[in-house]
């Protein structure tokens, strides 16, 4: 499982370390040199010849930029660092200058510029910037082979780099738009995201590649910032962090250890019996869809509730049309607002869920059904247009626009609201649940991003959540693991589905049995 946790925590793991001189910056610095020369000796090579640019803030993801800029240089490369705070990191810069590293300030300023040399303050190597030399800046970004991005620190609450270092990320992303290079390394965090929460308002540098230290930072899995982040590599510096993250993400072997596999004496009642109360004559395909997902998933057997019957029926003859005992739900995929029947039946069988402990998903049409509160086996599952529409429901004032700019403080409040666990559909899967700890799951590629695929979803969260019911209502904190587990299993069944091309839902359900073989067997 990939943890990740908040600033606070990484602080106090440091605290210890530097207070018995453990040199963690050199670690930081060492590691982030010898990646940045992995990068470089991909993109041209060798390292001898290039050049680096560094963006350097006043904090120490600065200072680490500075001190691997230094080795850099001390190996051969053209190293570049453009200071645009007054006071940076004394250590680090002193490094670079010994090393001959060249050093330019555009601190202070609002339009990004770079001296021409020579009117210097007295440091060796050191440029003064003028008003006139933002071209000059352009073209040192231009020349660069990789930009050290260490702008801003874990310390940063979002809302984008400001000042002179908005300035410099403005001219990165205008170079790139024109040249498509340099490639840039952020370092421990893309600057101007929200650290803690994965916002990503204002001015962001986009990286492709992330090298963070001790753990990744929450904003590395969380979107939208996530999406700023580019591959993101984790270095061990030796922090010993809690046990408990802020963040965390479910991997290959999590999966295989959650997944209900059915032991030698098992029977279709004992691997768990699904109700599916989902789509109506005018809208059956999301009853089929949800069906087929649940299917797929290995869940021992359906029973479906609705007008939709026929049609689930002649795609899977397994199914048990009526009403039967169930130990989980699925409830409102493919509900419209006007079929008073059916929605009739997910009010019933939702009160029958929450009355007598049976986990449920409660999809699209169900989500305006929700009892003011739920126990946390109770699953919603929206998009971010749905999860807003529930909060104004309920009092709050959002906008689909405010989910998407803050996907988890959302999920979050949705969870406090009502009780439930809460699964917002995304590029970026976030599942909150009770006790603090968020999933995110980025296991699917963007074709995904199709009609039913949400129904899909529903169905195999439907399955796992039936066939480990009991253990969802024992353990509040189990259902968002395994709605992570589903949200895991539905992205890799798109990329099994079609490798690296479109998919439609019906071929990503078709896929998920093999999914789910390969992680057992892990």
């Amino acid at each position: 499982m990939l943890l990740s946790h908040d600033p606070e925590d990484v602080r106090a793991a440091e605290e210890p370390l530097l207070a018995a001189g453990v040199p963690l910056m050199d670690r930081a610095a060492f590691a982030l040199a010898v990646r940045t020369a992995e990068v470089l000796r991909a993109v041209r090579g060798r390292v001898r010849g290039a050049h680096v640019v560094l963006l350097v803030g006043a904090g120490n993801n600065g200072g680490d930029a500075l001190h691997a800029g230094a080795r850099l240089a001390r190996r051969g490369a053209r190293v570049t660092a453009l200071l645009a705070s007054p006071a940076v990191h004394d250590a680090g810069l002193a490094a670079l200058v010994g090393a001959h590293g060249r050093v330019v300030r555009v601190d202070g300023l609002t339009a990004v510029a770079a001296g021409t040399g020579g009117a210097g303050d007295g440091g060796a190597g050191r440029d003064d910037a003028g008003q006139d030399g933002g071209r000059e800046v352009d073209g040192l970004l231009a020349s660069a082979d990789v930009v050290l991005d260490g702008l801003l620190g874990i310390g940063a609450r979002g809302g984008g780099v400001r000042g002179a270092g908005a300035a410099l990320v403005a001219a990165l992303a205008r170079v790139r738009g024109t040249a498509g290079r340099p490639l840039v390394v952020a370092v421990d965090v893309p600057s101007g995201v929200g650290v803690a929460d994965g916002t990503a308002d204002g001015p962001v540098v986009h990286a492709d590649l992330t090298v963070t230290f001790g753990t990744p930072k929450p904003a590395l899995l969380l979107p939208p910032a996530a999406a700023a982040a580019g591959a993101v590599e984790t270095v061990d510096i030796g922090l010993a962090l809690p046990a408990r993250a802020a963040v965390a993400r479910l991997e290959t072997s999590d999966a295989a250890d959650l997944w209900p596999v059915p032991g030698g004496t098992a029977q279709k009642y004992s691997r768990g019996v699904l109700g599916v109360v989902a789509g109506s004559a005018a809208y059956p395909g999301a009853a089929v869809l949800s069906v087929s997902g649940a299917l797929g998933a290995g869940v021992g057997m359906v029973r479906y509730v609705g007008d939709a019957g026929p049609q689930v029926l002649a795609a899977h003859p397994e199914v048990v049309v009526g009403e039967g005992r169930v130990q989980a739900w699925v409830l409102g995929s493919g509900v419209a607002p006007d079929d008073d029947a059916q929605r009739a039946r997910v009010r019933d069988a939702l009160a029958h869920a929450v009355a007598h402990d049976e986990p449920a998903v409660v999809d699209a049409g169900a989500l305006d059904l929700l009892p003011p509160r739920v126990p946390a086996h109770v699953v919603l599952t929206p998009h971010a247009g749905e999860l807003a529409t529930l909060l104004r429901g309920r009092g709050e004032d959002v906008s689909r626009a405010d989910v998407e700019a803050a996907p988890l403080a959302h999920a979050r409040r949705t969870h406090e609201l009502t009780g439930a666990t809460v699964l917002l559909k995304g590029a970026v899967t976030v599942v909150v649940g009770p006790h603090g700890t968020a999933y995110t799951q980025a296991d699917a590629p963007a074709w995904l991003a199709t009609a039913g695929a949400g129904d899909v979803l529903g169905g195999v969260l439907g399955a796992v959540l039936a066939g480990r019911s009991a253990d969802a209502v024992e353990d509040p904190t189990l259902p968002a693991a395994l709605a992570a587990l589903a949200a895991l299993v539905h992205g890799r069944a798109a990329h099994e589905a079609n490798p690296g091309g479109p998919v439609a839902a019906s071929d990503v359900a078709a896929a998920v049995p093999a999914v789910v073989a390969a992680l057992v067997r892990a």
